[in-house]
């Protein structure tokens, strides 16, 4: 990812029925932000990652039947963010080659 000076903050979340729908679209934006919520991703992305992002979901969506949205949040609003309760998701692993 690119350096948060150049990005955008963005919350995606996504309403996916088909498992093997959403376990795809949850892998691809592992690759591109943080998992923090079922279904719902935090991502920094600049303009090139962005479209990225959305040309690789594009190929695994149905139009009439997932749903995936992009929250844009600007500094002043994420620097007023509040995380209330529970812990969150965890998927974070590093692997050694």
């Amino acid at each position: 990812m690119s350096s948060q000076k150049d990005t955008t903050f963005y919350v995606i979340a996504y309403d996916i029925p088909n498992d093997r729908r959403r376990t795809k679209v949850h892998n691809i934006l592992c690759g591109f932000g943080r998992w923090t919520q079922y279904s719902l991703f935090e991502c920094h992305l600049d303009a090139k990652e962005l479209i990225t992002l959305r040309h690789k979901l594009d190929k695994h969506l149905k139009e009439d039947e997932d749903s995936v949205r992009f929250y844009t949040l600007c500094e002043k609003c994420l620097a007023k963010t509040e995380t209330i309760g529970g812990s969150k998701p965890q998927e974070e692993q590093v692997y050694i080659v």
